[in-house]
């Protein structure tokens, strides 16, 4: 996929979908789905780079981070993204970004949206006056229905509260995969090492929305292999006085040293809340619980 926000335009026409696709849930992928099937034309996303966007302009936390974001479109066959920072076109009229950015940046001619999508000064532009605006400059548009999951219609703000409370399993469902983190291990304390169960230690950033603190059955991708593996997530309260959000993730059947590299986890079901332990040896027979009842869930035993 090439990043064209900053460079020129593509020589051929592209379809692209437009959308803030913060979490690339199902409802986000049906969307993107209408540009892929426009098959003479290249396939495109406009959205926005979450990583760098100024506070003021986010409204909520980011169910994905913008790299993990660019790799899953990638894997779906996008072939061009243009991400600005919001504050870059948030000011310009309707028609303006119609022209400046659909055609002078993107070369588009088809675009499409969600009926929730907003653009241009103040959000004034809807996706029915896209339309409008786009048979002047020979854009067609698609306007792509809510994608409904069980009767519940499939938005981020739900996802988010399913995540805030510890429900991974549900929003994974409405995700269409699973809920992964795809982040730079730190040095931590060591701890693990001296019971038995050594971690890899990951800080999820302050613009991610935050999982229910505790611990989860996940998995882990190392050089392509996947791994089980148990997460928690939290401040980590038997062995720190609190701080940053800390994952800390023991892989099982792993050895290795992974520091610096970036590494995705993936949660699957979450276990238990996070408490503070009386001592070392009650958490680690804590976390030897937590394994067990893990690899049940992940053998599909339970």
């Amino acid at each position: 996929m090439i990043d064209i926000t900053y460079g020129t335009a593509p020589k051929e026409k592209t379809a692209v979908a437009l959308g803030y696709f913060d979490g690339l849930h199902l409802g986000h992928i049906g969307v993107i789905n209408a540009a892929l099937a426009q098959k003479e034309l290249k396939p495109a996303v406009f959205t926005f780079n979450c990583d760098t966007t100024l506070p003021k302009f986010r409204s909520q936390e980011d169910i994905i981070s913008f790299d993990y974001k660019c790799e899953m479109l990638d894997k779906i066959g996008v072939e061009y993204i243009f991400a600005p920072d919001f504050a870059e076109v948030c000011d310009l009229p309707d028609e303006d970004f119609v022209e400046r950015i659909l055609v002078g940046k993107i070369n588009a001619g088809f675009a499409c949206c969600g009926r929730n999508f907003r653009f241009g000064l103040g959000g004034g532009g809807t996706p029915e006056r896209l339309a409008k605006i786009g048979v002047r400059f020979g854009i067609s548009v698609e306007i792509v229905e809510d994608v409904c999951l069980d009767g519940q219609m499939i938005s981020s703000t739900h996802i988010r509260e399913l995540i805030r409370r510890g429900n991974i399993l549900e929003a994974n469902r409405f995700l269409g995969y699973e809920l992964s983190f795809r982040l730079p291990v730190v040095h931590g304390n060591e701890l693990g090492r001296t019971i038995e169960y050594p971690t890899i230690n990951q800080i999820i950033p302050a613009t991610n929305v935050i999982p229910r603190f505790g611990a989860y059955a996940s998995s882990v991708e190392v050089n392509g292999r996947h791994y089980r593996a148990i997460t928690n997530i939290g401040i980590r309260p038997t062995v720190s006085d609190g701080g940053c959000v800390v994952m800390e993730t023991h892989i099982i059947g792993f050895s290795g040293d992974l520091y610096g590299e970036k590494i995705t986890v993936s949660l699957m079901k979450f276990l238990r809340p996070e408490r503070k332990f009386k001592d070392l040896s009650v958490l680690k027979d804590q976390i030897a619980e937590d394994i067990k009842t893990a690899e049940k869930i992940q053998k599909g035993e339970i």
